[in-house]
């Protein structure tokens, strides 16, 4: 009896370890990375943001504060401390993962990028931060 409890067992081991060979993980992925990709353009300045990072969309949608709660000019002084803090951890792969600071941001403090640009901006350094439990240094008051 104890040894029929005994294969009985190893036989739904077997099981639930062979129940796993007909799920399509990388189709999985595909989706999710597909439906959290943001991208924002404006074709007569040129520049565009793509933002591909699992989770951002929800955040962005349910988390972040909504459109215009700061003003632009709020948006874009971050934007400047963050993207020049962002741009040296770059710069720094032995000091900061490179796996998260992959490429520099080109971000032109003289250019007019519009209210929307600079609110996904900031919303994707907040999403960073907090998906990634990374500070930076940014003054809090500007």
């Amino acid at each position: 009896m104890k040894n029929l409890l005994y294969i009985l067992v190893l036989g739904l081991f077997i099981y639930s370890c062979s129940s796993t060979k007909n799920r399509d993980f990388n189709k999985k992925e595909i989706t999710a990375n597909a439906n959290d990709t943001v991208r924002i353009a404006n074709d007569s300045l040129e520049y565009e943001i793509i933002v591909i990072e699992p989770g951002f969309n929800l955040f962005i949608n349910s988390i972040a504060k909504p459109r215009g709660y700061h003003s632009q000019s709020y948006l874009e002084n971050k934007n400047i401390f963050l993207v020049q803090e962002y741009n040296s951890r770059v710069n720094q792969p032995f000091n900061y993962n490179p796996n998260l600071y992959i490429q520099a941001i080109n971000y032109d403090n003289f250019v007019d990028y519009g209210y929307e640009v600079n609110y996904m901006l900031y919303n994707y350094f907040v999403f960073f931060s907090r998906e990634y439990n990374q500070r930076f240094s940014v003054p809090t008051r500007i």
